[in-house]
């Protein structure tokens, strides 16, 4: 089969595409015929060695899947050949990952692509969606009517935040650099949509919320400001972090714990299988109803994927703002 896969980690150079050993599903496996992939922070940090994994040789890029049932191994019962399915968490903890044209995955990583929903907007919202509904629901526990701010509404978490918050019947103020990303924004229902360049962020929030504060600060940024957050927090506010592994910040303590404020860190590859499946029963929920939709900002063939990667590191790591949405492979 083909596949896009590294020897060693280093520079988006490293990434090799040509013929592997199709996989075999094994006990509990299934074999998926790959339909597209999503590209993420993660791929990157993975790729470079910037964060540690134990790497299988020849190493699989990919997290993000969609496609369909080739094959069950021994033991799968939950999908036969020729389901859809779409899942995420591959790649990672010395699993193979998915920038190929098969794939063996433990079925129980796998979910059903609800009738409807494109190959390419499944892969893109898998591992995208799960954070962001594992920071809301599981960590804040965000409730109807209840106000999030979230830095990046057009960004890849930033998108599903924005959406499930409304999704839920919340409120949402969100930053963004652009007009079109603004507009973009507004679509999906965003109450409130600052321009970080031109706002006054500090202001505008408080004028929002009417003084009272947001209930929820989900934090994309790399290099979080806990000190331009905590004063816009409504008491008991509950803030996510997701990002900046290399991160320092000052921290203000005092204003902290004296509004009772709680501050959640996590990533996606800690969570359960039953905590990732909870997101992604309601994820499909929200696709079928058109409630939930990935920005796609490029779509690349499976041999592009040295390509896609260079995009991705420009506009994630050097900030290039060339991109709005996901990145995705089609296999």
């Amino acid at each position: 089969m083909k596949a896009a896969y590294i020897e060693t980690t280093g520079t988006p150079d490293m990434i090799r595409y040509g013929e592997l050993p199709q996989p075999v599903p094994q006990a509990g496996e299934v074999l998926v015929r790959i339909a597209a992939v999503a590209v993420n922070p993660i791929d990157l940090y993975i790729r470079s060695g910037l964060v540690p994994m134990p790497l299988p040789q020849p190493f699989i890029l990919g997290c993000d899947l969609a496609g369909t049932v080739e094959e069950a191994g021994p033991g799968a019962v939950r999908f036969k050949k020729g389901d859809r399915v779409w899942g995420s968490n591959q790649g990672v903890l010395g699993r193979q990952g998915t920038f190929a044209e098969f794939a063996a995955v433990q079925e129980n990583w796998l979910y059903p692509t609800p009738e409807g929903v494109e190959d390419v907007q499944a892969a893109a919202t898998a591992l995208v969606g799960i954070t962001a509904h594992l920071g809301l629901f599981q960590y804040a526990k965000l409730q109807p009517k209840e106000t999030v701010f979230v830095n990046g509404g057009t960004g890849g978490v930033g998108s599903m935040v924005v959406q499930m918050t409304k999704a839920i019947g919340g409120k949402v103020i969100t930053t963004v650099g652009s007009a079109e990303k603004a507009d973009l924004c507004k679509q999906w229902g965003a109450d409130c949509v600052l321009n970080y360049k031109t706002d006054d962020v500090a202001a505008k929030v408080p004028e929002y919320t009417g003084g009272k504060g947001v209930n929820v600060w989900y934090e994309t940024q790399r290099e979080p400001v806990f000190q331009k957050a905590v004063p816009l927090m409504a008491a008991r506010g509950r803030i996510v972090i997701i990002a900046g592994r290399q991160a320092q910040p000052l921290f203000p303590v005092g204003p902290f714990y004296v509004k009772g404020l709680s501050l959640h860190g996590f990533t996606i590859f800690n969570a359960t299988l039953d905590e990732q499946r909870r997101c992604a029963e309601d994820i499909n929920t929200w696709l079928k109803e058109g409630k939930l939709r990935s920005p796609i900002g490029k779509v690349f063939p499976l041999g592009e994927a040295a390509a896609a990667h260079r995009l991705l590191e420009e506009n994630t790591v050097n900030k290039a703002g060339t991109l709005t949405g996901k990145v995705v492979l089609t296999v």
